[in-house]
């Protein structure tokens, strides 16, 4: 079998459209710090138990310190979340001092204004590769929509770039 080569490999799965989501959890002892990384590898796994997943990869050092934590909370970004989400790639700011946010009542950080949200409890890592599988099991959640579902439309990633939605 011929060897992948990991520049085509990203090129066309960056040909499937992903949601933009930013996992967070809370960080040491204090109550008001937390840590948090921009993730597409978000997905459910299991209505019963109600189980999802997230792939953080195996080098980053900020999913070894939420891990410590044994719980995180999945924000669903929104179309207008772009700003938000970039504050999360930066290494000289705290983004949480510059984003409106909260705790959940099981600990995790939920950030203002996202279409839904899901806090989990972590079930385990699976070893993937240069990856881990992050199994949660769902403990709250909720959306900023009405009975029918969230309102507004998903911060999308695809090809390298964000978007959304056109009028379905």
């Amino acid at each position: 079998m011929a060897e992948i080569d990991s520049a085509v490999f990203r090129q066309v799965l960056g040909a499937y459209p992903t949601g933009v989501t930013i996992v967070a959890s809370p960080f040491g002892d204090a109550t008001n710090t937390a840590r948090a990384m921009v993730i597409g590898s978000f997905g459910s796994v299991s209505l019963d138990p109600p189980l999802v997943q997230f792939m953080p990869a195996k080098s980053s050092a900020t999913w070894a310190e939420m891990a410590e934590s044994g719980k995180y909370c999945v924000n669903v970004l929104a179309d207008d979340q772009v700003d938000t989400c970039n504050k999360f790639f930066k290494k000289d700011v705290d983004p949480f001092s510059e984003v409106e946010w909260e705790m959940t009542d099981n600990g995790s950080p939920r950030i203002a204004g996202c279409l839904a949200w899901i806090d989990c409890d972590v079930v385990e890592a699976v070893d993937a590769g240069d990856h881990w599988i992050v199994l949660g099991k769902v403990v709250a959640m909720g959306h900023n929509g009405g009975e029918d579902g969230a309102e507004g439309k998903p911060l999308l990633f695809f090809k390298g770039g964000y978007g959304t939605f056109g009028e379905l």
